[in-house]
């Protein structure tokens, strides 16, 4: 049928074709728009933090729901079901990871009743207006020793999980619990990570629910307290996603460069032992204190800067780790504010990325949507750069000859990490031919470099690179050289 288009007393055919491709455009181009907000979305979503509540100075709720609008941070961990904090954000679009006290884990596990009254009033109540993606029944139940909490927290697990599916929620929210790292018996080197044996019967039980049900093996690393336990500055320089020398696992052929790999990996192995390589694992808790008693090595804000701000650096690269490449672990940073009211050393009352008192940052880790961090490092770690007045030669970081796939692949590991843009060697980008290892240990090498002010130390990667006078540049990928 030929249709006619009215503008006003106007009746124009011809305008037909002219307006239709003016549509097509505008839908073309808003439709990209839309692709690239959610794609941008995305890309931050696997960046979580933790909101624990042991204070009493903390901003309002709604404050906190304001602030966390104003950040790529796209996921909040509380440690039980504050309805305050849950209707606060609400529209917001932030998951909501919520818990059950441990205290309540016998009743949740004898009493179906007990654990439907519980979702109905902690999920059921707020879905989906506040977007609760987890119930993590209990937090570190095996470490506590207490065999009542352990042998109950399956069943519990379970009640819970038949509650939501009452509810018609079961695919939309999982359910899991929280382990501590001292769950493994092996760490080092990553590949022979091991859970300890007399926990066994009781892991295979709880990984076979996260198995069966999709949902994530979650685990708290701390390399602050690896730090603790082993203070050279070498192991400072691993725990803090800086340049060393690294820490070859001789039975994956792998140099870890950084320990967060390293501890995750482990948990990798540890899993694929007992059989679950399908289960996912997520970092429930990680961070490092800007402060600390007198006695509490490493405690200080430059390090907890640079541990935070080089982990939100190597989340955004898409590296993975070794064992997970290619995509990055949902990781839920320690903590939002201070908790002026836990026990123990200062450390533990100095986690806050945001001060209570006015939300400002306590140190800029490129979370707020509009900033972006460059990786940072204690300027104690850095040794000072004479700039030369003789003129540089253009000169290119690429791999030595003969260097061991393994190497290369931990020198790009190490690379990407450090948030520098990996994108144009990822399928579809400018230089992702050609697809070889070499080829892109040498993109990222090079911009590396280039972004640390051309420093020859940042083209070592653990004696694996070299300065080169040969544009390593293909058709279509353009290699930057540095110099002039």
């Amino acid at each position: 049928m030929n249709e006619m288009i009215k503008l006003g007393n106007v009746q124009d055919t011809e305008f037909i074709p002219s307006l239709m491709a003016a549509f097509r455009f505008t839908g073309t181009f808003l439709l990209l728009a839309l692709l690239l907000a959610v794609n941008k979305a995305k890309s931050q979503s696997f960046i979580g933090v933790n909101y624990g509540q042991v204070a009493d100075n903390l901003p309002s709720p709604s404050s906190t729901a304001k602030l966390l609008q104003s950040t790529s941070i796209q996921k909040v961990r509380l440690y039980g079901s504050d309805p305050a904090i849950i209707k606060a954000l609400a529209n917001t679009g932030i998951g909501i990871v919520i818990a059950t006290a441990n205290g309540d884990i016998p009743a949740l596990a004898s009493d179906p009743n007990f654990a439907k009254n519980w979702v109905n009033a902690n999920v059921v109540a707020y879905y989906p207006s506040s977007k609760i993606i987890l119930v993590n029944v209990g937090n570190e139940v095996i470490m506590s020793g207490d065999n009542n909490l352990i042998s109950h927290l399956l069943p519990a697990m379970q009640n819970i999980k038949n509650a939501l599916d009452a509810a018609s929620l079961g695919d939309k929210v999982k359910v899991s619990t929280v382990h501590s790292m001292n769950l493994l018996k092996q760490s080092e080197p990553p590949s022979s990570g091991i859970f300890d044996p007399s926990y066994g019967d009781v892991l295979k039980g709880l990984l076979t629910f996260n198995n069966a049900t999709g949902s994530p093996f979650a685990i708290n690393p701390y390399p602050y307290f690896a730090y603790r336990s082993d203070p050279r500055p070498e192991t400072l320089a691993f725990c803090l996603f800086q340049q060393n020398p690294g820490r070859f696992d001789a039975n994956t052929k792998i140099n870890y460069m950084n320990m967060f790999n390293a501890q995750v990996d482990a948990v990798r192995s540890a899993l694929d032992a007992m059989g679950f390589k399908n289960v996912e694992i997520v970092v429930a808790e990680t961070g490092w204190p800007y402060k600390g008693d007198s006695d509490e090595v490493g405690a200080t804000i430059e390090n907890a800067k640079a541990y935070n701000g080089n982990l939100v650096a190597h989340l955004r690269s898409m590296a993975g780790t070794p064992l997970m490449p290619g995509k990055s672990v949902d990781t839920y940073l320690f903590a939002l504010y201070d908790e002026n009211l836990k026990p123990g050393p200062t450390s533990e009352r100095s986690f806050g990325l945001f001060k209570s008192d006015d939300l400002t940052m306590t140190y800029d880790v490129g979370l707020s949507k509009s900033s972006s961090q460059s990786p940072v490092s204690p300027s104690t770690e850095k040794a000072p750069v004479t700039p030369s007045t003789e003129p540089k030669k253009a000169a290119w970081c690429v791999p030595k000859p003969g260097v061991s796939d393994a190497e290369l692949q931990a020198s790009l590991d190490y690379a990407c990490g450090q948030g520098i843009d990996c994108g144009p060697i990822q399928p579809g980008g400018a230089c992702f031919e050609p697809n070889t290892l070499t080829a892109h240990a040498a993109y990222a090498m090079n911009l590396y470099y280039l972004t640390s002010g051309q420093n020859p130390s940042s083209c070592d990667f653990s004696q694996t690179a070299m300065l080169s006078s040969n544009n390593p540049s293909t058709n279509g990928c353009n290699f930057p050289g540095g110099g002039n």
